[in-house]
């Protein structure tokens, strides 16, 4: 699944592929909202990245739909 981050004063977003479900990031970030900390995920090769809490002002779940090979659908 996608999740891209909106960041207040920031004129990109950022997106991030990972394996958790919308809910359990949605938890991780409520957590450092209460925490005054940052928030973090974690994408589908490892990699982390983190943001401080209170500067998030969206998120954005796409499904992940799998990869688009060629310029369109053949039938079988």
């Amino acid at each position: 699944m996608e999740v891209k981050i909106g960041v207040q004063n920031a004129a990109r977003e950022l997106s991030v592929e990972t394996n958790a479900e919308p809910d359990t990031v949605l938890a991780t970030l409520n957590q450092a909202l209460k925490d005054d900390s940052l928030f973090t995920v974690t994408d589908s090769k490892g990699h982390t990245v983190a943001v401080p809490a209170d500067k998030v002002a969206y998120l954005y779940f796409n499904a992940d739909s799998g990869r688009k090979v060629g310029f369109g659908l053949t039938s079988a």
